[in-house]
C-alpha cells in the first residue's frame, strides 16, 4: 500500500489498514538505530496540518481509551516530544489527569523517575510532576505515543512506574500500532511477569519492512543528495506580545495537567487569538516548539475560526533527512541551535516543511526558550519565509511544592502539607512602626514583609500556661462540636483547608478528633489568604488536582467581624470562575462570637491559647508573604519557617495537651453536637453590627482598624501600633495575657459596658493612614 520516493527508492514498505496511509508517511532520518522514520500527517508536528483536524484525532484517539476503561480513573502519560500534544487532547477526552516526560532541564525539579526510548535520538525521559503523588494517581496507567513500533518503550515505562505504584492495568494508546507479532508475544510476555493486563489501543494498524541493506543505502543516499537553496528574501517584521497567556494558566503538562488546566488554557487560547489574528493575513502557520505542542495547537484552533488558512507544526530535536521531491513527506528544513535548557545539553533543532509563500509565522514558546539564542537562531530563520513573524511568549509553570515537617514547620509531616512557598532564607521582617509606616505610605502592601516575631518572657509564658491548663478541656469540646458537625454534613472523608495561620492549629486537632472518634485520617491542608488580594489560587488549583474541590472544607481559629469570612466568600467565587471549581465558599471556625458563619464549634468569645504567640504555637511558620518582587506567578503564597526558635516552640505542647483531653469530653461532645448542628446557625453579622457603632462611638474612620475578640485583640497588641483595648468588666483571668501586654507597649484599657466580645483592640488612627484599609493598603481619613 506504500508509494512515494522512499518506497521507490529503497523498497520500504507499509501495510496494515486502509486509514494507515492517511495517517502516516515514511521519511528518511540521520539515526544509526533506525533509519526510517513515520512521519505523521495528523499530529502537528513535522507536517504542518489543520489544528482542527490535529485536536480532532487525539479527542477520537481519547474515545476509543475511554471505552476500555470502564468507568476507571486513569492517568495519562504523554511521551516527549512528538506526543505530548497528543497525550493532552487524550487526557482532554477522558477529564484525566495528565503529565508527559520532558527532556528540559529544569532548575529545583527532581525526577522521581527516568526511562529509556532505545530507538530516539535523544534515548532518555524524564518525569517531573510537581507533586510525585501524581504518579500514583488513577486506577489505570494510560501511555500515549505517536506511534508503537516496538513496544519497547512502553514497557521501559510501565517498569518504571510499577515500582512507583503498582497498577492492574495499563493502556498503551497510539495513532499506529506497527508492531510484529514477536513485539506483541514479548510485550504480552512482560504483562505477565509484572501482573499487569496491558492492552493496545490504536487508530490503524500495519507493519512496515525493509531490505537488509536499508540502514547503509539510506545513510549513503542523504550524504549525497542535493541541497535546495532558497532565494534569499528581506526579514519580515517582528511582532512581540507579552502578557497573552495569564501567568497563572500552565503552558503544558511537563509538571502535570488536570481538568481545570484544560479549561484555562482553552481561555488563554482564545485570549491570544483575538490579539493576534487581527494583525495576520490569509496564510498562518503557528509553530510550537518542541514539547510545547498543545498550546500552540489550541491558539491556531482559535485562530482558524477568524483567519480562512492556518496551520499547526512544531520545532523538533529529530533530524529528519528533508528532501525536495514529490511524494516525500519533508521537503524543507530549517536548522538552528536549542535556546532552551535541555537536560543533555545545548544541541540542534529543526523546523521542517515550512513553507517561504506564508504572510504570518506565529512561534510560540515559553519563558525559558525566549533567549538570545532564540533571536539569532530560529526567528532570524523564520523571518526569511513570511512576511511577519508574531512571538508568542508562555510563562513557564514552575513547580509549586507543597511543604511538610520537619524540613518545614515543627508539627509531623501526617498532620498537615503546607502549600506554601519556603521564604525562611530571605530577610523579610520589620519593627512594627517601621512596617506600619511604610504600609501607611502606599509604598507597601501588609502582606509583602513581615512583623518581627514577638519572643515572650517567662511571665508571659507563665499566662500561657494558665490559659492552656484553665481552656483545655473547653477548646477540646468546641473541636469535637465543629468536627462532628464538618463530618455529618460534608462526607465521611472531607479535605481540611486550614487558614495559615491561626487556622492550622485547629485544622491539626479536627484531623485527631476525626482519627479519635472515627479512626478516619483526614487530608489537612494548609493555604494562604490575603485580604485585598483573596486566596492562593496556585494552592486551589493543586487542592483541585488531588481532590474533588467540593470536599474541601477551609478552616479558621475564630472570627472577629467576618472579614476573612467576606474574604473568602469573594475569593473563592473569583477562583471557581477561573479554574472552572466549584470549592465551597464556606469558612468553618472553632469559636464564631461574631455570629459570622454557619459551621462552628462555639459562639463563645474565650481565649484560644495559641492567639497569645505567634510562630512558637504555629508550627514556628510565620504569616503568610505575598510579594511580588520575590514570588513568580504560579507559586504558593510564601512564608518563613523559623527553625532558630524551636527551643521556645510550644505548638505540639498545645496540640497534645487538648487532644489528650479528648476521651475525657467524648460523651459532652456526643451530647452537645446534635444540639448545636440543629439549632439557628444563621450568621447575623452580629460582630460586624457592633464594630460599626463603635467606628461611630470613637470617631474611627474605617472597620479595619477595630479589631473584636479576645484573639484579635492580642494580635494587635503584638504586631500593630495600638490606640486602646475595651474590655467587658466582667471577664477575668483568661484577660490577663491582653493587660500585661498592653502595660508593656503603654496601651490605655478602658472597661466598656456591654460589648458582646471580650474585648476590642484598636489600632492607633495616627498610623492608619494609608495603612489597613479594605485592600490592605489604603483608608479614608
Amino acid at each position: 500500500m506504500t508509494s512515494g520516493w522512499v518506497a521507490d527508492r529503497f523498497g520500504v514498505r507499509l501495510a496494515g489498514d486502509a486509514a494507515l496511509a492517511d495517517l502516516v508517511h515514511v521519511g528518511l532520518r540521520r539515526n544509526p538505530r533506525r533509519a526510517h522514520l513515520l512521519v505523521s500527517t495528523v499530529l502537528g508536528k513535522h507536517i504542518p496540518a489543520d489544528p482542527r483536524v490535529v485536536r480532532g484525532t487525539g479527542l477520537e484517539l481519547g474515545r476509543l481509551v475511554s471505552k476500555m476503561l470502564d468507568g476507571r480513573s486513569a492517568l495519562v502519560l504523554g511521551f516527549a516530544e512528538t506526543a505530548t500534544g497528543l497525550g493532552h487532547c487524550v487526557a482532554e477526552a477522558l477529564g484525566a489527569e495528565y503529565l508527559h516526560s520532558t527532556r528540559r532541564a529544569v532548575p529545583g525539579a527532581d525526577a522521581p523517575l527516568r526511562f529509556e526510548e532505545e530507538h530516539s535520538h535523544a534515548s532518555t525521559h524524564q518525569l517531573l510532576p510537581e507533586d510525585a503523588a501524581l504518579l500514583g494517581a488513577g486506577e489505570v496507567l494510560v501511555l500515549v505515543d505517536d506511534e508503537i513500533s516496538t513496544g519497547r518503550t512502553a514497557l521501559n515505562t510501565v517498569a518504571a512506574l510499577q515500582t512507583a505504584r503498582p497498577r492492574a492495568r495499563c493502556i498503551v494508546a497510539s495513532l499506529v500500532d506497527l508492531r510484529s507479532e514477536q513485539d506483541a508475544a514479548a510485550m504480552a510476555e512482560v504483562a505477565v511477569t509484572c501482573r499487569l493486563r496491558l492492552d493496545v489501543v490504536s487508530l490503524a494498524r500495519g507493519s512496515v519492512s525493509w531490505p537488509d541493506d536499508f540502514l547503509e543505502r539510506a545513510a549513503a543516499a542523504m550524504a549525497v543528495a542535493p541541497r535546495r537553496e532558497r532565494e534569499s528574501r528581506p526579514p519580515g517584521e517582528l511582532l512581540n506580545y507579552d502578557g497573552l497567556w495569564p501567568p497563572g494558566v500552565r503552558e503544558g503538562g511537563r509538571h502535570g495537567f488536570g481538568a481545570t488546566d484544560v479549561r484555562a488554557a482553552h481561555r488563554a487560547a482564545g485570549e491570544v487569538a483575538a490579539a493576534v489574528g487581527p494583525r495576520c493575513g490569509d496564510r498562518v502557520l503557528v509553530l510550537g516548539t518542541e514539547e510545547l505542542m498543545y498550546a500552540p495547537t489550541l491558539i491556531a484552533e482559535a485562530l482558524a475560526k477568524r483567519l480562512p488558512l492556518v496551520r499547526v507544526s512544531a520545532t523538533t530535536r529529530s533530524p529528519v533527512f528533508a528532501l525536495d521531491e514529490p511524494g516525500y513527506p519533508v521537503r524543507t528544513a530549517l536548522a538552528f541551535p536549542s535556546s532552551d535548557a535541555p537536560a543533555d545539553g545545548p544541541g540542534q533543532r529543526f523546523a521542517y516543511n515550512v513553507d517561504d509563500d506564508l504572510t504570518d509565522v506565529v512561534l510560540v514558546v515559553d519563558t525559558d526558550t525566549d533567549t538570545a539564542a532564540l533571536n539569532d537562531g530560529l526567528l532570524a530563520l523564520l523571518r526569511r519565509r513570511a512576511e511577519r513573524v508574531h512571538l508568542v511568549v508562555l510563562p513557564c509553570h514552575r513547580p509549586a511544592t507543597p511543604l511538610r515537617g520537619p524540613q518545614f514547620g515543627s508539627y509531623r509531616r501526617d498532620e498537615v502539607t503546607w502549600l506554601l512557598t519556603d521564604l525562611s532564607n530571605l530577610a523579610l521582617e520589620a519593627p512594627v512602626e517601621e512596617r506600619e509606616e511604610a504600609i501607611q505610605s502606599g509604598a507597601a502592601h501588609y502582606a509583602e514583609s513581615l512583623p518581627v516575631e514577638f519572643q515572650p518572657d517567662a511571665e508571659y509564658r507563665r499566662l500561657f500556661e494558665t490559659a492552656l491548663a484553665d481552656n483545655a478541656a473547653r477548646i477540646a469540646v468546641a473541636v469535637g462540636v465543629v468536627s462532628e458537625i464538618v463530618l455529618a454534613e460534608r462526607g465521611a472523608a472531607p479535605v481540611l483547608a486550614s487558614l495559615a495561620r491561626a487556622g492550622t492549629p485547629i485544622g491539626v486537632l479536627m484531623r485527631r478528633w476525626a482519627a479519635f472518634a472515627h479512626g478516619v485520617q483526614l487530608p489537612h491542608y494548609t493555604i494562604s489568604i490575603v485580604r485585598g488580594r483573596g486566596i492562593d489560587v496556585a494552592a486551589l488549583r493543586c487542592l483541585a488536582a488531588r481532590h474533588d474541590p467540593t470536599d474541601v472544607v477551609f478552616v479558621d481559629g475564630w472570627t472577629g467581624k467576618g472579614a476573612i469570612a467576606r474574604e473568602l466568600a469573594a475569593a473563592v467565587a473569583a477562583a471557581n470562575a477561573e479554574l472552572g471549581t466549584d470549592f465551597a465558599p464556606n469558612l468553618t471556625v472553632l469559636a464564631d462570637p461574631g455570629r459570622c458563619v454557619s459551621t462552628f464549634g462555639t459562639r463563645e468569645d474565650f481565649l484560644v491559647p495559641s492567639a497569645c504567640l505567634n510562630s512558637t504555637v504555629s508550627g514556628l511558620v510565620s504569616r503568610t508573604v505575598l510579594n511580588p518582587a520575590i514570588l513568580s506567578p504560579g507559586q504558593f503564597h510564601g512564608a518563613k519557617f523559623y527553625r532558630e526558635l524551636a527551643a521556645d516552640d510550644v505548638s505540639n505542647r498545645f496540640l497534645d495537651a487538648i487532644s489528650e483531653r479528648f476521651p475525657a469530653v467524648a460523651a459532652e461532645v456526643e451530647q452537645n453536637w446534635p444540639a448545636v448542628q440543629a439549632g439557628d446557625r444563621t450568621p447575623t453579622w452580629a460582630g460586624w453590627g457592633e464594630v460599626e457603632a463603635l467606628l461611630r462611638h470613637y470617631g474611627i474612620g474605617d472597620v479595619t482598624l477595630v479589631k473584636p475578640g479576645v484573639g484579635e485583640t492580642t494580635r494587635v497588641l503584638l504586631r500593630r501600633v495600638p490606640w486602646a483595648v475595651l474590655v467587658r468588666p466582667d471577664v477575668g483571668r483568661e484577660l490577663d495575657h491582653v493587660r500585661l501586654l498592653a502595660a508593656r507597649r503603654g496601651v490605655p484599657v478602658w472597661e466598656v459596658d456591654g460589648l458582646s466580645f471580650s474585648c476590642v483592640g484598636l489600632i492607633h488612627p495616627e498610623y492608619t493612614r494609608g495603612a489597613s484599609g479594605a485592600d490592605g493598603r489604603a483608608v479614608r481619613r
